[in-house]
């Protein structure tokens, strides 16, 4: 059986996920790891039982040509640099979203792969989610009619993660460019990828990083500490109109005063509406009447195995020469309707696409 050597770009929280989704993938080896934090490198390293360790993702790969692809689970900032290393010397590569900084980081990573001819996916991983299958069942077997309207929140009261996510010049941004991404591609996708065509955005910085409050946050980074920048909004809200006539409202935040952590995906069509959160529910009408349908197996809307799922899609498609369920263009898509929102809040106005 072929296996794909692969190496991991970046070590910190994400990667466990990669590195997971690989140990479980028949078909897929880790060869080597590389990261700046020379602790964090060795402290993966023996985690993993791997002694090909570099802090230089160029010299990893100059050094080790037997490398056929790579994960990029760096911070935002370092995405385009470290893709395009790979990707120049013809290593296929999973690049974690967000994509880059900015649509034009974007481009400049989408021009090195078509370039060298290598294949470039990006982590959009609630693609890979069972949620996901079973909703885009319901709506390619017609149970929703049109979709033209939909909502998504992904809001932590206490979540800002600290480390490099607070720091702008590291992350692009805040929540939005961290966690809506999520929401946002995951509506897209079920919409079937329609392109943005306006956006209007707001972005907040009230809360920040909540520092003196005694409660443990929903989320730290391995690099957090007391010393951390916060300079990321930790509240962005947008509405995205498509070239489909279909509108989306996205809800985001790190910190915010509400009751509880809100995770909800709600899609509406002429047919029936969708609620995830994450239990599947349907609104639709059923012999003249109102009904509400939930899966008899609401087990199925696990979130266990998204990143070996997406994993194992990856080396699947490299091995096999195979499309990708997330390929560069959308990650590219993101990055503009992303850029957008951004332009938007700080200019207060529409942005038309």
């Amino acid at each position: 059986m072929e296996k794909l050597k692969v190496a991991i770009i970046g070590v910190g929280n994400i990667s466990e996920s990669h590195i997971k989704g690989y140990r479980s993938c028949p078909n897929a080896e880790i060869v080597a790891f590389c990261d700046i934090n020379e602790k964090q490198l060795k402290k993966r390293g023996e985690e993993y039982g791997i002694n090909n360790l570099f802090a230089d993702a160029g010299e990893m790969l100059d050094k080790m040509p037997e490398i056929q692809a790579v994960s990029v689970c760096t911070w935002n900032s370092a995405h385009m640099p470290c893709a395009i290393a790979a990707l120049e010397r013809g290593k296929h590569v999973l690049l974690e979203k967000p994509m880059a900084m900015s649509k034009a980081e974007a481009e400049k990573i989408v021009a090195a792969a078509k370039k060298s001819g290598a294949k470039l996916m990006i982590g959009f991983v609630r693609r890979y989610g069972n949620d996901c299958n079973v909703v885009k069942d319901f709506i390619d077997n017609g149970y929703l009619g049109e979709l033209y309207y939909a909502k998504a929140t992904y809001l932590r009261r206490n979540g800002n993660p600290g480390g490099w996510f607070g720091d702008k010049l590291r992350s692009g941004g805040g929540p939005l460019i961290d966690l809506g991404v999520h929401v946002i591609d995951l509506v897209r996708y079920l919409m079937g990828n329609p392109k943005a065509v306006s956006v209007y955005g707001a972005a907040f910085h009230k809360l920040g990083n909540r520092k003196g409050v005694k409660a443990v946050k929903t989320y730290n980074s391995v690099s957090a500490s007391a010393n951390d920048i916060c300079d990321v909004e930790d509240l962005a809200a947008a509405m995205i109109r498509f070239d489909n006539g279909a509108v989306l409202n996205v809800e985001t935040s790190f910190s915010l005063n509400i009751e509880k952590d809100e995770g909800e995906i709600q899609l509406f069509g002429t047919k029936g509406g969708v609620k995830l959160d994450p239990e599947f529910k349907m609104f639709t009408e059923t012999n003249g009447y109102l009904s509400d349908i939930k899966l008899a197996t609401p087990t199925a809307l696990d979130f266990d195995g998204l990143f070996e799922n997406e994993v194992a899609h990856f080396v699947d498609c490299v091995l096999n020469k195979k499309p990708f369920r997330s390929p560069a263009e959308d990650g590219v898509e993101m990055m503009k309707i992303l850029d957008a929102i951004y332009e938007s809040a700080k200019s207060g106005k529409e942005v038309r696409l």
